[in-house]
């Protein structure tokens, strides 16, 4: 996926301005596809000059104008075609699983350590996932078909998370009972 159709995504259902989007993205898109405040302003340049979105100068009374960007029926049209096309699997890439692939260069204390802490990381991130599901999506069955889709996308991120600290548990585990049957 290309920024541009995250993008494309987060103006689908209502215009946005720049600094929205950069907002949107932290709360939403951004926990599965990151992208800084210039990307995404360089991005919104090009998507314009494609015509799949189209901006408006909003005048404010103390502030420079602000644009405000929508979907074009081209961006609509192109996304639509988007997510209509097959994807490939994404392939891992995780600096942590390099370093416990050759964890037997450092004391088992060293990777136990960064388990310990990845494995907070993902807890906090699954307790902020759990947090929007109980605010937003308490009644999965009962949702109407728009806030369907991005409720199976954080059930995706909740299920991830918690993956991961199982992964990290029977990591630790795993190592503990080595160390803890190895000769003094």
């Amino acid at each position: 996926m290309a920024l541009a159709h995250a993008i494309l995504a987060a103006l689908v259902h209502q215009p946005r301005s720049g600094y929205d989007l950069t907002k949107y993205f932290e709360r939403s898109i951004g926990f599965f596809w990151n992208a800084s405040h210039q990307q995404i302003y360089r991005e919104l340049a090009k998507l314009e000059a494609q015509n799949w979105i189209d901006s408006e100068a909003i005048a404010q009374a103390s502030r420079p104008d602000k644009k405000l960007y929508h979907l074009t029926p081209l961006g609509h049209q192109h996304l639509t075609q988007w997510v209509a096309e097959p994807c490939e699997a994404v392939a891992m890439k995780d600096d942590l699983l390099v370093k416990v692939f050759v964890g037997s260069l450092v004391s088992t204390s060293v990777i136990e350590q960064e388990l310990a802490r990845h494995r907070q990381l993902h807890s906090e991130k699954l307790a902020t996932y759990k947090t929007i599901q109980q605010e937003y999506f308490q009644a999965p069955r009962q949702l109407p078909e728009v806030d369907l889709f991005p409720y199976l996308t954080l059930r995706r991120g909740i299920r991830h998370e918690q993956e991961w600290i199982d992964w990290c548990d029977e990591a630790l585990e795993l190592l503990t009972k080595r160390s803890d049957d190895k000769p003094v």
